[in-house]
């Protein structure tokens, strides 16, 4: 310090003093140098930008004209659905380290898709017991659930295990007689939309892949790493891939709610010893559309818009994105190592110009996310070094550098082309989830462009690793969580299509009690009172909706211990009773559906996995009686 120079000699201070000033002329000399690279770096920088925004709004200018002309597929009607025999389809559902969500996927789906003839095939490994054991038990409650065993140790790849997963298709094929028409991928976390299945029924008819669409489930708007996957796709499925499939590029498989006609998967299986799937690939969905587009394949991307009934959201596939920054730099990386180093390894530039540019816009991001993420260093070093000229009022050394370099017209068109990119990716972010998240779109292009930076490298490392040590790249598994209850309520089916198509009563009985139902007041106690239905059946008919368990809970069924583990008050309001403890899960009877609040509640008095019983009103109040 200052007062610590007074105290010692004048020699010593003398010296001090010249080892600051040296330092602090180093500093600046390193600052000068810092700023003379910048401004060498950034007309080439400017190019890139230039290049690959003008890229990017070619798609855009596409995607405008299709709108404009009407030309982009449009979703049938109710009566073109009704027209077309349902085919017999198998949704095939990878796993590695997947039992905390497994179970609830396919209870959720098989109550909530609107579609009689389906079957999940669900891939685990022989290493990976507790997804291997929750898979087992859906499959004994349920016939429309097979588990396709890998015969080796995991992980490999993504693409192995669906090789497995067909195999086990073609088994059960033989078993039963019955041919499956139509295979659908989804995922162990994923929300299918109940009318999704009818929707590629239909368009089956003219295409042998179908891609539809695949939108992550709505956050809060400070959730950064997740609101960047919704600005991603919402972007690449509302705009990009239909401007693609205008343009007549091949669509690549999202990985999910790709749906492939039989006589597509034959002629794959043909073209390669029997391999649907690319065992080598990290991205499998990529390699397919690809594959399926070489062999002439015809194909669609199907596009985001309202299905036939107003109550249900816009036709996609949703799901919970990686929330935490490791998480999502793991799953770009795969992203970034299978479409970029693999895709460049296993096809080349293209063997087509209109192919070669599709592969271009797929892989710049090579070379185009380091850039950004150097871009955005630079605008912020930049900011900081203009706050400090003008703190100390002495000249912008760094801005008269750029003005000598730069032409003023590069820095205006590189301004103008990146607002009209914001300002785009802002308006279809708003069309799906509201101008509150679409709000803290350009904020998020900084963490994505930080992310996606990160991503490129460690792909690059971990590729360039790999091939060094000549080992296998293998699945880099993506931590998933399944979505809350409230989430999962737009997915179900409609209560009154249940009710209908299961024949518990007459189209024309419901319609004349909904007549007489008071506003705000529910459907099935109206019924049960009116007489069109039991009280069993209304809880039949709830269940058949929401994919739970109902039973009928005898006192003697009921630990004591456990129905009163929980304060009174809070069973009384919320209409739950705790009763039992099986496999490590806490069984909970209640006439009503269960509500997040009440989940919430109930976690603070327990950390087992909550498994949830509906039960008659006649029954949860002689439970009731007999233990509160």
């Amino acid at each position: 310090t200052w007062i610590g120079l007074l105290k010692v000699d004048c020699a010593t201070r003398r010296a001090i003093i010249g080892e600051r000033l040296h330092y602090f002329r180093e500093m600046l000399l390193s600052l000068a140098l810092v700023d003379r690279a910048i401004a060498a770096v950034l007309p080439l920088l400017g190019v890139w930008i230039l290049l690959s925004a003008l890229d990017d709004l070619v798609l855009l200018g596409a995607w405008l004209i299709a709108r404009f002309r009407g030309e982009l597929p449009r979703l049938p009607n109710v009566t073109q659905l009704a027209a077309v025999d349902h085919r017999r389809i198998a949704i095939f559902v990878p796993c590695w380290k997947e039992s905390e969500v497994i179970a609830g996927m396919l209870r959720h789906n098989l109550a909530a898709i609107s579609y009689d003839r389906f079957a999940f095939f669900v891939g685990a490994y022989p290493n990976d017991a507790p997804t291997v054991t929750a898979v087992e038990q859906m499959a004994a409650s349920d016939a429309r659930v097979h588990l396709a065993l890998v015969p080796h140790d995991g992980p490999t790849s993504k693409a192995d295990c669906l090789n497995w997963v067909y195999q086990r298709m073609l088994l059960a094929e033989e078993e039963s007689g019955e041919r499956f028409d139509l295979v659908l991928m989804h995922d162990a976390e994923d929300l299918i939309h109940p009318e999704e299945l009818r929707f590629v029924n239909w368009f089956a008819r003219d295409y042998g892949f179908i891609q539809t669409p695949v939108l992550p489930l709505a956050t809060p708007p400070n959730m950064w790493v997740h609101g960047l996957y919704i600005d991603d796709f919402s972007e690449f499925h509302s705009k990009d891939l239909p401007a693609r499939w205008w343009l007549g590029g091949f669509i690549p498989s999202s990985g999910v709610g790709t749906a492939l006609r039989r006589d597509a998967i034959e002629t794959l299986a043909a073209s390669s010893s029997n391999h649907i799937f690319e065992p080598g690939s990290l991205t499998e969905d990529y390699e397919l559309g690809c594959r399926m587009s070489r062999l002439g394949v015809k194909q669609l991307f199907v596009p985001v818009e309202p299905p036939v009934a107003p109550e249900l959201p816009p036709l996609a596939t949703r799901e919970m994105f990686p929330c935490s920054f490791y998480a999502a730099l793991r799953q770009r990386t795969r992203w970034v190592t299978g479409i970029t180093l693999q895709g460049m390894e296993r096809h080349g530039v293209g063997n087509t110009l209109a192919e070669t540019w599709w592969f271009w816009r797929d892989r710049k991001g090579l070379a185009g996310n380091p850039l950004s993420l150097l871009a955005n260093l630079m605008f912020l070093y930049g900011l900081v070094s203009w706050a400090h000229a003008s703190a100390a009022h002495i000249p912008w050394r760094l801005g008269e550098l750029i003005a000598a370099s730069v032409p003023g017209w590069m820095v205006v068109a590189t301004a103008l082309v990146g607002l009209i990119q914001l300002a785009a990716r802002s308006w279809l972010v708003s069309r799906i989830y509201g101008w509150r998240m679409a709000a803290r779109t350009p904020l998020r292009s900084l963490v994505g462009n930080f992310l996606n930076g990160a991503a490129t490298f460690c792909a690059v490392h971990r590729y360039l690793a790999a091939r060094w040590g000549n080992r296998p790249l293998v699945w880099l598994k993506t931590s998933h969580d399944y979505p809350s209850v409230e989430a999962l309520r737009e997915h179900k089916r409609p209560l009154e299509e249940v009710l209908v198509g299961s024949q518990f009563l007459t189209a024309q009985d419901l319609a004349a009690a909904k007549a007489d139902l008071a506003a705000g007041a529910d459907l099935l106690p109206h019924l049960v009172q009116l007489g069109l239905l039991s009280e069993t059946a209304a809880l039949e008919a709830l269940c058949l909706q929401h994919g739970l368990e109902a039973a009928q809970v005898p006192a003697s069924a009921v630990r004591r211990d456990l129905a009163r583990a929980v304060p009174r008050a809070m069973s009384h309001r919320f209409r739950i009773l705790p009763y039992d403890i099986v496999n490590g899960e806490l069984h909970v009877a209640s006439p009503h559906m269960p509500s997040e609040q009440w989940r919430q509640e109930l976690r603070r008095h327990t950390a087992l996995n909550l498994h949830v019983v509906l039960v008659t009103e006649s029954n949860f109040k002689q439970l009731c009686d007999e233990f509160l």
